[in-house]
């Protein structure tokens, strides 16, 4: 998975800055969506993978495509077609999309409480978690009754882990060790 990760990053760096330079963000997240459930279609990804030409492919990628990109995006996909890149059209949305929230100064939380979180908390968290990060945050709550009481909240790479079940695990670690 890292390596399409890799493979994918400097294509979505080439749409994310052109997009900038173009003030069309918004136009090619939609774009880039599309083509990334193209290439996940299960037809058109064995046709791609399956030993089509390159030009086949390209044609075949772009007619299934037809009106829902630009020239701009299809001149985008043609490129990663001679370069034999379209199947890693989801991995190049992924990387689109975060840079579009760095972009943005936004990031997006992953809340999960034993119990469902209320309107009121939401915007204290919201508020603090914005403070704490610098930046505006998308709250995605869940509810997970195993971890007793209390909060998980992961953001990237950072985890907070307020949880009972957490800190029980925690004292277990230590009282083993």
């Amino acid at each position: 998975m890292s390596e399409l990760t890799t493979v994918a990053r400097p294509y979505a760096k080439a749409a994310f800055d052109f997009a900038v330079e173009a003030k069309a963000m918004d136009d090619w997240l939609v774009q880039l969506t599309f083509a990334a459930e193209v290439a996940k279609d299960t037809t058109v990804s064995g046709y791609i993978s399956g030993g089509a030409s390159v030009e086949q492919a390209q044609i075949l990628f772009l007619n299934v495509c037809g009106e829902q990109i630009n020239s701009e995006c299809q001149n985008f996909l043609k490129v990663m077609a001679q370069n034999e890149r379209l199947l890693v059209l989801p991995q190049v949305l992924e990387q689109f999309i975060a840079l579009k929230a760095d972009f943005d100064q936004e990031i997006s939380v992953d809340v999960t409480s034993a119990v469902e979180v209320t309107a009121e908390q939401k915007t204290t968290l919201s508020a603090a978690l914005e403070k704490r990060l610098a930046r505006k945050v998308k709250l995605n709550c869940f509810v997970d009754a195993s971890i007793v009481s209390g909060l998980v909240i992961k953001a990237g790479d950072m985890v907070i882990d307020g949880s009972i079940k957490g800190k029980l695990n925690r004292l277990a670690t230590t009282l083993q060790s």
